[in-house]
């Protein structure tokens, strides 16, 4: 009704990245765009073909070591003007650069928090590319507003395990706070669909930021649970996402950039004259587990903590 009145609605895709891993921080990236009626058709059916190389699945289009769509994307959403992939990760981090470091020994911040050696590797015809596809996007009424990630690293995970809240509420909390900081920013109620978290049916008994809130429950189930909130808007949980919704693709493709990003700084504290291809992803594989084994001795000389490197239980997952 809302954008029948206004003539375009605000819709938010939202999606993690390194919910499963061993090392690094999970990402949770959210996607703002205003859309009219068009826009509205546009997102519900399959993207012209031209964009759909580029926009699509990330498990499909991006892997490690391989994320220059993700950055390119990113480039494109955030401003190419960034000058370094640390001022592009500004730009996108919902939290402030002090408020990342809070929890971290002052011994320890540069393990995860230091640019150095970072550049940018995707070419210049990727982004220009890339520019196309959102003006192309705007032109048939779907107009990205901004893109944003909100990042909880190893250290707020197991200090959040140690409080009985596991990895699926930290990330279930991250998408509520970013889409209430989208929805300020539209000023009006927004549509938000989010990957599902986990094998949850039942959100409302883990709602964090949104835990207050009066809402009504849409539907529940293994494939879809959706829930309407007065003053907010509908949010939406809905499995293989990152797989139908194009606003879902394009966060977890700037999300996947974000967390390699952020692993090849942990990469680089140890290993900095390491090769591409022998950087670990931190998931659970034999390279990641053989960089755990590797570090050991400099991780104890520099006094880092093991809470502050691994996930607590990773290894037995």
């Amino acid at each position: 009704m809302l954008a029948a009145l206004v003539g375009y609605a605000y819709r938010i895709g939202a999606d993690e990245n390194g919910l499963g891993a061993r090392l690094g921080p999970l990402v949770v990236t959210a996607v703002l765009a205003r859309v009219d009626a068009g826009g509205e058709r546009l997102l519900k059916r399959r993207l012209p073909r031209k964009i759909r190389a580029d926009l699509a699945d990330s498990k499909q289009l991006v892997s490690h070591g391989d994320v220059a769509l993700g950055e390119a994307w990113a480039r494109v959403l955030a401003g190419d003007d960034a000058g370094s992939p640390a001022r592009l990760f500004e730009r996108l981090s919902l939290e402030s650069g002090t408020e990342l470091r809070h929890p971290c020994p002052e011994h320890v911040a540069e393990q995860c928090w230091s640019p150095s050696q970072e550049s940018f590797s995707a070419p210049a015809e990727l982004v220009q590319r890339l520019g196309g596809h959102r003006a192309e996007l705007a032109r048939r009424g779907v107009e990205i507003v901004r893109a944003c990630s909100s990042v909880v690293c190893t250290r707020r995970l197991n200090d959040k395990k140690s409080l009985g809240q596991n990895r699926f509420i930290a990330d279930l909390h991250s998408m509520e706070r970013l889409v209430l900081e989208l929805r300020r920013e539209a000023g009006q109620d927004v549509m938000a669909v989010c990957g599902k978290v986990g094998g949850m049916g039942d959100y409302s008994r883990f709602f964090g930021p949104l835990g207050g809130w009066l809402h009504a429950v849409m539907e529940q189930g293994r494939a879809r649970s959706a829930y309407r909130f007065p003053g907010l808007g509908e949010l939406h949980f809905v499995r293989d996402a990152d797989g139908c919704d194009p606003l879902v693709m394009l966060a977890s493709l700037v999300g996947k950039w974000v967390r390699e990003l952020l692993m090849s700084r942990v990469s680089r504290y140890y290993t900095p004259d390491a090769e591409p291809d022998q950087q670990p992803s931190g998931y659970h594989d034999p390279l990641t587990a053989r960089f755990v084994e590797a570090t050991s001795l400099v991780r104890s000389r520099r006094r880092i903590p093991d809470v502050c490197f691994e996930r607590a239980g990773a290894r037995d997952e």
